[in-house]
């Protein structure tokens, strides 16, 4: 299927072709080693305090912090004067800002010293490190994530996940001697020399709700939310960037957006480097590249902030490393596009288009995010609700990922998000080939009732089964109303079943547990998907018959009924990658449909007449 690029993407990509992006700056700035720099050397420094307009302030070299970032990285500490600097301190989006020292490149304006500092201190990242850092690229390295797909994943799995990988960078407390020399040296409080910490990249999020985030994902490390204003644009935005212009990481485009800004170090030709420390440290990207406005600065004891919004798309970041970021000026990315349609009892129905960046961490994360934006912005936050969630998504060369479930309660519209986002989680991080993540489709259907219901009595009209006939199965449901329901399945036994069968009436989250033993070893996008497609339903009641045959689950495949001497061998070999054995053998399996998020289980012997 082909993607559908957002507007921003159709607009630049246009304009490349029509050449105009043949501006673009061409000169390698003379660069100044390390080596050379010594204390109370003065440079200039530029960044964007309003608008687009590129400004300079002043940079006095205090000194230079070996080894501190990392073995054999070193650190450049100075203070900054000039503009707003002097009321702000070190701002939150100056990351990247060049400085020159005699007309050569020394780096970056990176890091910020101390907690309410009265001046502005900041370690430079010199270029050459940004440089080197990036100059190679790798495939990126995760350790794939446990996450059981046998039914629908809670948020409670999936939020701990992201918070780890988005955790913060550890302090430099190795070089605290360093640090403490020069703080002493330049008269600065001893305790503030111990604080150098990169400087805090603002992310700037659009269409979500006042608080959304911080309630979707608490305490979501490494980033500062700033506003969803927007500033006005110039009709025709230039497609390039120069030293000193503010630049934009575009994460989520469309009817919401979420990207982070910051400030180029250096332009090489078409080759953008800009912050001076990592966004995540990601290794390898696909982000957009764009342009950003600095609307205004926003003064602040603890960290001031430049608020800015994202403009035209001019390129693509392709490196998230320790010193730096990277990236090229021309094509954008491919994005992954997601269409969700709000049906409501209560209001007109609502559709909403966006992109999101194709990544192992921010797909998933960010199209939670969205998700559950449009829930909890558009339906009541507690109280009685029922989120009906079906749709699918697309993946090149495989059945799609179909979504069919029920959510309810005061989680229901996490937990409704995290539902798609738990098998794009598991496809991005335990695939071990590559694949193409075309689209996401999704319809919500929202109520303002809880709609639910728990397994009461469970029997059968019968005092004995029948082999090879069928038997007729009855469940009581007791409803969220108080009423009492009763669902009948035919369920056919067994042809060769004798003495005893065991018949488990369960809710889909129960008896998912138990089939999603020996997933975690999932590797191939196939198994993943036919996974992701067995998923047990909230709104089905199911009937399982076992033996106690044993079988096992070989890299996520169900073997039931295996013959005593292969069952021996694998309960023998419990170590085997992907393999687990089972001490019972399923004989069949039965849902039943009910408009109820379905809760318990009952379990029940049946007698089997051979006859």
């Amino acid at each position: 299927m082909t993607r559908r690029p957002s507007p921003l993407l159709t607009s630049a990509a246009a304009l490349l072709a029509l050449g105009l992006l043949g501006g673009a700056v061409a000169a390698r700035d003379t660069m100044m080693p390390v080596a050379d720099v010594r204390p109370g050397m003065v440079g200039v420094g530029r960044t964007v305090f309003k608008g687009a307009a590129i400004e300079e302030f002043t940079v006095r070299i205090i000194g230079t912090l070996k080894s501190v970032v990392a073995p054999q990285r070193d650190l450049i500490l100075a203070k900054l004067e000039g503009g707003p600097l002097a009321e702000t301190g070190v701002i939150a989006g100056m990351s990247g800002s060049p400085v020159y020292i005699d007309g050569k490149l020394l780096g970056a304006v990176s890091y910020q010293l101390g907690q309410f500092p009265k001046e502005a201190i900041a370690g430079i990242t010199p270029i050459a490190e940004m440089t080197d850092a990036t100059a190679l690229g790798a495939a990126r390295a995760l350790t794939p994530v446990d996450v059981p797909l046998g039914a629908a994943v809670p948020a409670s799995v999936l939020l701990p996940l992201w918070r780890a990988a988005l955790a913060p960078p550890t302090p430099f407390a190795a070089a605290a001697g360093d640090l403490l020399g020069l703080a002493v040296n330049a008269g600065l409080p001893r305790q503030m020399a111990l604080d150098l910490r990169p400087i805090t990249v603002p992310i700037t999020a659009s269409g979500f709700a006042d608080g959304v985030i911080d309630r979707l994902v608490p305490g979501l490390p490494g980033v500062t939310i700033a506003s969803s204003a927007q500033a006005a644009r110039p009709a025709a935005p230039a497609l390039t960037l120069a030293p000193g212009d503010a630049v934009g990481v575009g994460l989520l485009s469309g009817d919401f957006s979420i990207g982070a800004t910051g400030t180029v170090t250096h332009v090489d030709g078409d080759k953008v480097y800009a912050f001076g420390h990592p966004l995540y440290n990601l290794g390898p990207t696909a982000f957009p590249m764009t342009r950003a406005d600095v609307i205004a600065v926003l003064p602040s004891l603890v960290t001031s902030s430049k608020l800015a919004s994202l403009g035209a798309v001019v390129g693509t970041i392709s490196q998230d490393r320790a010193t730096a970021i990277a990236g090229r000026l021309g094509a954008p990315p491919p994005l992954v596009p997601v269409t969700l349609t709000l049906n409501s009892k209560r209001a007109p129905s609502r559709t909403f288009n966006f992109q999101v960046v194709n990544d192992e961490l921010f797909t998933p994360l960010l199209t939670y995010l969205a998700v559950a934006n449009v829930l909890t912005s558009y339906e009541r936050q507690t109280g009685a609700a029922t989120y009906t969630l079906t749709g699918d998504a697309r993946i090149a060369g495989q059945p799609p990922i179909r979504f069919d479930d029920v959510f309810v309660g005061d989680q229901g519209a996490a937990n409704a998000a995290a539902y798609v986002s738990g098998p794009l989680t598991v496809l991005y991080r335990n695939a071990t080939e590559r694949f193409s993540l075309d689209g996401i489709t999704l319809t919500v259907d929202a109520d303002e009732e809880t709609r639910t219901a728990e397994i009461g009595r469970v029997w059968i009209d019968e005092p004995v089964v029948r082999a090879g006939r069928p038997a007729r199965v009855q469940v009581q449901l007791r409803t969220f109303q108080g009423e009492d329901r009763i669902v009948a399945q035919t369920i056919d036994i067994p042809a060769n079943a004798t003495g005893s069968l065991q018949l488990v009436v369960s809710d889909g989250p129960r008896l998912g547990l138990l089939d999603a033993r020996g997933r975690a070893e999932l590797q191939s996008v196939s198994q993943i998907v036919r996974a992701a497609n067995r998923q047990k339903h909230n709104h089905r009641v199911y009937l399982r018959l076992t033996s106690s045959a044993p079988g096992a689950v070989i890299e996520g495949e169900a073997l039931p009924g295996l013959p005593p001497s292969v069952a021996g061998v694998i309960d023998a070999d419990r170590g085997a990658s992907g393999t687990t054995a089972l001490r019972t053998t399923p004989r069949g399996e039965w849902a039943i449909a009910v408009p109820f998020a379905v809760t318990g289980s009952r379990q029940i012997t049946l007698a089997v007449d051979p006859d």
